[in-house]
């Protein structure tokens, strides 16, 4: 029988003595100054050199003008300006600016907690396996209702870490029970450029692709993805029937994009998904008396599945008012993504048999 080879191991990670962090930014003058702000503090407490990357992918507000009166006042922040091409090509920009082998990818309503970078010094040298850290965070619900059932929802799918949030890691075959997402990731800038060239969407409508699930999933299969309650930031999410809106058809699609064609449970979930809708839209079109109670039960089921998993009063309250709107943007933003998948495929067979 012929040995298999054993897998080279990884070259040595390079020590986390500077700090490169890539922030793209469209249209985000309220927010741009305060996250700025927190890095360049949260810098300053770990006694960590940092290169902060500004990246407006095109902004029609006042957002560069911001950035720029910063960086007239700390060296630090430097602003990189390109025609709007979306959120990835921007961290690509981003990445190819930056200065030093860290990088943290980090967007602009993402703020850091002061000792979160402090944190990640002091530990690293105990944790030389950890190679990608995504951050611990919180999102801010405070009087908004979008948030919050954003916020409910995680709380249901990734309930075995929130609801007791430890330092840990996870791999591909755990991918899914676990908080994740580019919005705050800390990579090895040449690994962030390695992921990002063999990532392939299933779309060739590059703004609606998934930028993060694919790609984070080869991570964690290729080197582990890390957690800690510690590495904290908090999330400030849109507020508003318009954002809202926006975002649930967006994540619809990008949704499919992130699971279509994978073997993972959640791929199962979307297919199973789907086929219900249909049904429970059908039946309760030809057979009311059966169809609707049918809706009306699995509408109440969110925010009781919401509460079991340790959803606060606004939490719940969130789920039980917003769920309806949601089921119909997601599963329009789900149709969507369908179809993007199947143009996709059928322009890529007839390129091939040209």
């Amino acid at each position: 029988m012929t040995a298999i080879p054993a897998t080279a191991p990884l070259p040595p990670a390079p020590a986390l003595t500077a700090l490169s962090v890539v922030v793209p930014v469209y249209n985000e003058q309220a927010w741009i100054r305060r996250s700025l702000t927190a890095i360049l503090e949260s810098g300053d407490r770990a006694g960590l050199p940092l290169d902060v990357v500004v990246v407006d992918d095109g902004s029609t507000d006042s957002t560069a003008a911001v950035v720029q009166e910063i960086a007239a006042h700390d060296p630090r922040v430097r602003l990189v300006g390109q025609a709007n091409a979306g959120r990835m090509a921007a961290r690509l920009t981003g990445a190819g600016a930056a200065h030093h082998p860290w990088m943290l990818l980090l967007d602009a309503r993402v703020i850091v907690d002061p000792d979160a970078l402090r944190w990640l010094v002091e530990q690293a040298p105990d944790l030389p396996e950890a190679r990608v850290w995504c951050g611990h965070v919180e999102v801010d619900t405070r009087g908004n209702l979008p948030a919050a059932f954003w916020d409910a929802l995680a709380r249901v799918g990734w309930r075995s870490y929130l609801r007791e949030p430890r330092v840990l890691s996870f791999g591909g075959e755990d991918f899914d029970r676990y908080p994740k997402g580019t919005g705050c990731l800390l990579i090895e800038r040449d690994y962030f450029a390695q992921l990002a060239e063999s990532f392939e969407s299933l779309y060739d409508v590059q703004h609606l692709a998934s930028d993060d699930t694919r790609l984070l999933r080869t991570a964690a299969t290729e080197r582990r993805i890390w957690l800690a309650p510690d590495f904290r930031f908090t999330y400030h999410g849109k507020s508003g029937w318009g954002g809202f809106r926006r975002q649930a058809l967006f994540r619809g699609t990008t949704f499919v994009d992130s699971y279509l064609g994978q073997s993972t449970p959640l791929t199962v979930a979307l297919l199973s998904a789907t086929g219900i809708g249909f049904a429970l839209v059908a039946t309760a079109m030809l057979k009311p008396v059966v169809g609707l109670p049918a809706i009306a039960l699995a509408w109440a089921a969110v925010p009781v599945a919401v509460g079991a998993a340790g959803g606060r009063r606004r939490h719940v309250v969130a789920a039980a008012v917003m769920t309806p709107p949601f089921v119909a943007l997601f599963g329009a933003g789900v149709l969507r993504g369908y179809a993007l998948a199947a143009r996709s495929a059928l322009r890529a067979r007839s390129a091939r048999t040209s």
